[in-house]
């Protein structure tokens, strides 16, 4: 077996070294007079046929194309960045420009769809509740903070009565009364045009509009003071009211944690509907049975069955998160429920276990209303607003809101009423007026 020599073996040392020194001088690629000390190193460290010379003018050859790849992929890495800023700049600016366009088409069709018609103002504090009556003559009711309930012509907006017998804002002195009137219905006026109104991209109210003054209320409208029937037996506020169908009765839900079910000829309790865990927020009765549904600050509602005069079942539902401001029946098999956990939910009578559709929003709703033939759920909003919904779930409009028409505070309330010609919707608030709506149905429905 051959030994290699001291010389052999000290040159292998002194050849390893050097491509070791080679190789830690490229990783760090740090001058150009590095650089080429590198080559040199690694030429020597090679075993090639080809002459230094020629070696060596290779590896130049190969760092001028090294250098101009490294000023090719620098300038293609600026121009990246530069074409990605013009990108951003080009889709911030279509975006701005389609949104425009979006909303000015919005804002056009809405104006179509939904029209403010008539404002009615002469409450001297928030509007809490307001309803349009069933049968003629057709006026519009109102129950205000400021302890007294109005009637209004719904074409003029007039006051036609003023109701002074409560004690207590609405009814707060725990009561519920009956009253009968007779009013003389005035003339209706040319409604004006209002196709120039602006609608829901307008600026918003300030929060200190002119609604913070003094209101004066209607001087010449009549008033009455005496109820023809007192309904007593709550120990609490009563915060909502409706008739049975028949007209023979009445449900009052209060904030007693108790619904009451009267005789209305005799003003005696029939039914003390009890089970609520807190205060009551509002109690509707069902179109053409005897069903009653109540909602509660407990997150629940109940439905309670009178159909079978022996038997007067009820049935609980926890469907939401937080207060259950209203739960109200549609003409069909249905219960519709708003929340302030800011959702809407609507329940099938027949199964009710789960809802079938679920409406979120952006802030908490409070007393809905379904329209009865086409089944337009209107939610109206602690933040302002009134949206349009179907039973779907499919959101349709948003009632138009700007710095000269529309809702100040909080909307409370919300009434359909599809027969009449002029406004078939209403609403009221706390910047204590109530509003009438035209809402183009069909078109509304088209465009969805």
């Amino acid at each position: 077996m051959p030994v290699e020599s001291g010389s052999s073996a000290a040159a292998r040392q002194a050849k390893q070294k050097r491509k070791s020194h080679s190789l830690s001088i490229r990783r760090t690629n740090s001058t150009e007079q590095d650089r080429s000390g590198l080559q040199r190193d690694m030429l020597e460290g090679q075993d090639s046929k080809l002459p230094l010379s020629l070696r060596s003018n290779l590896m130049d050859m190969f760092s001028q194309i090294e250098r101009e790849f490294e000023n090719l992929y620098i300038e293609n890495l600026e121009s990246s960045h530069s074409t990605s800023q013009l990108s951003q700049k080009l889709k911030t600016t279509y975006k701005a420009s389609t949104s425009k366009i979006v909303s000015s088409f919005k804002a056009t069709t809405s104006r179509a769809v939904c029209q403010l018609v008539k404002e009615y103002v002469g409450h001297r504090d928030g509007i809490w509740d307001l309803s349009v009556t069933r049968t003629q003559p057709v006026v519009l009711g109102t129950a205000s903070a400021d302890h007294t309930a109005m009637l209004w012509s719904i074409e003029t907006g007039k006051c036609l009565l003023k109701y002074l017998g409560h004690q207590g804002s609405a009814s707060g002195d725990q009561t519920a009364h009956i009253w009968r009137y007779m009013v003389q219905l005035p003339t209706p006026q040319p409604v004006a045009d209002i196709s120039q109104t602006p609608c829901e991209d307008d600026v918003d109210f300030s929060d200190k509009d002119e609604a913070d003054g003094e209101i004066e209320g209607p001087n010449d409208c009549p008033s009455i003071r005496v109820a023809t029937t007192t309904l007593r037996s709550h120990q609490g506020v009563v915060i909502a009211a409706d008739w049975l169908v028949g007209g023979k009765q009445v449900v009052t839900a209060s904030w007693d944690r108790a619904a009451n079910l009267y005789d209305v000829e005799t003003s005696e309790l029939v039914h003390s509907l009890t089970g609520h865990d807190q205060e009551l927020t509002h109690c509707c009765t069902h179109p053409t049975q005897r069903l009653v549904v109540t909602s509660s600050r407990d997150t629940t509602f109940r439905l309670w069955d009178f159909r079978d005069p022996s038997i007067h079942s009820v049935n609980v539902f926890q469907g939401h998160t937080d207060t259950v401001t209203s739960a109200v029946f549609t003409v069909g098999d249905n219960v519709v429920s708003g929340s302030d956990d800011r959702t809407v939910k609507v329940w099938d009578l027949k199964n009710m276990r789960s809802p079938i559709a679920t409406i979120r929003t952006d802030s908490a709703v409070n007393r809905i209303s379904v329209s009865v033939n086409q089944r337009i759920i209107a939610l109206p909003h602690d933040n302002r607003q009134v949206r349009l919904f179907d039973m779907s779930g499919v959101r349709l409009a948003r009632l138009p809101r700007s710095n000269r028409q529309g809702h100040r505070r909080m909307v409370c309330c919300s009434a359909w009423c599809e027969d009449n010609a002029s406004c078939n919707l209403f609403t009221c608030g706390f910047d204590r007026q109530a509003i009438g709506w035209n809402i183009n149905i069909p078109a509304l429905l088209q465009e969805k």
